[in-house]
């Protein structure tokens, strides 16, 4: 599966490829040689806003929106979302999510969400909690959507 580091200026575009399921890096630093060698080392493709990153092969994307944004990567590195990987890594830490028990969680959620859910993960990094929401269906909305073309439909 590819791995991406994105630098600072895509951020909404770092959680939604976290949220596709995509290990993604968001590089928030102005050091580009430390990005391409954490990008070589890690074997990341780099995607930016800017027009030159040196010699690396990179993808640039050309859109503001982050729907756009999404259909370019899918365009151009002809990516394959797999709805399986949807919701499995932590959108602020990028870690992946590990399955809680569910009287683990019992009062760090809302009532009605512990009632309502039976399956809940878990950041390792950062202790963040994830169930599939209404989140989930609106997700997979907007992303059927863009990959049909509809960027903003």
């Amino acid at each position: 599966m590819v791995k991406f580091i994105l630098t600072k200026e895509l951020g909404r575009l770092a959680r939604w490829l976290r949220i596709l399921g995509f290990d993604t890096y968001y590089y928030t630093s102005d050091n580009m040689g430390t990005l391409i060698i954490y990008a070589l080392r890690e074997n990341r493709v780099i995607v930016t806003r800017r027009k030159r990153v040196d010699d690396m092969k990179v993808v640039v994307v050309e859109t503001n929106d982050v729907r756009s944004q999404i259909r370019e990567l899918v365009e151009k590195l002809k990516l394959k979302i797999d709805e399986s990987l949807m919701f499995s890594r932590c959108v602020i830490c990028n870690e992946p999510l590990e399955k809680v028990d569910k009287e683990e969680i019992r009062g760090k959620v809302p009532e009605y969400v512990y009632i309502s859910q039976q399956e809940f993960y878990r950041c390792p990094s950062c202790q963040r909690l994830y169930w599939q929401g209404s989140h989930w269906g609106n997700v997979k909305e907007i992303l059927k959507k863009v990959l049909a073309g509809n960027v903003y439909s």
